[in-house]
């Protein structure tokens, strides 16, 4: 993305806070500015941080700020009034940022900054949606990192892969040679290991960690 954008830095920056205004906060969870230009993303987060918040409560419009570096939208004129604008010349370099709401902890921003981004209307959208998916993937690397110790058994996994499929527990128990009351006791307990509500929950989880397809 940085390298079709022709950017110089990039960042992904996640809300933090329960949801709570008072204690929203963005967080970095991906960035390549390094040592050397560190405090230019610090720099950043306090300066936009705040209306960058504010932002993402009422619109999904890409964010843009014109640093003292004055960055050029190149061929982006018919996309310029979907452009949130953040005040201008508050830092000593220019970017845009997509904004992502996934709900829960997939809220934040994927940000980019350069002198001149090449862009389109089609290249702009086209980025946007690739920012949704590398926050969609963080956060299935979240739920595998707090996965339960307790492992699925083969039993488990097989009710949870023909629930998946629509299967009612009749056809489950049928299918794999059980009782109906084997069936629920497995899906049951496939729902507790995965920390699931429920038998919906359950499949969505096991799905997202690779257990079942």
């Amino acid at each position: 993305m940085q390298k079709q954008l022709r950017a110089r830095n990039f960042a992904l920056l996640r809300i933090s806070g329960g949801g709570l205004p008072g204690n929203r906060k963005l967080v970095c969870e991906i960035e390549n500015w390094g040592q050397e230009d560190g405090g230019q993303l610090e720099m950043l987060i306090r300066s936009y941080g705040e209306l960058m918040l504010d932002h993402i409560e009422t619109s999904l419009f890409p964010v843009a700020w014109t640093g003292s570096d004055h960055m050029s939208f190149i061929e982006a004129q018919e996309f310029n009034p979907l452009l949130h604008h953040l005040p201008a010349d508050v830092l000593p370099f220019s970017g845009l940022g997509f904004p992502i709401r996934l709900g829960a902890m997939g809220n934040g921003y994927v940000l980019f900054t350069a002198s001149s981004l090449s862009l389109t209307s089609d290249l702009i959208v086209e980025q946007h949606l690739r920012s949704c998916q590398i926050m969609t993937d963080l956060l299935a690397l979240d739920e595998r990192r707090s996965a339960p110790a307790q492992t699925l058994s083969e039993r488990e996994i097989a009710c949870l892969q023909l629930a998946g499929d629509g299967r009612i527990s009749e056809e489950i128990a049928e299918n794999l040679g059980l009782s109906v009351h084997t069936v629920n006791a497995y899906l049951g307990s496939a729902t507790m290991k995965l920390d699931a509500v429920n038998r919906i929950q359950a499949i969505a989880k096991a799905i997202r960690l690779g257990h079942i397809n």
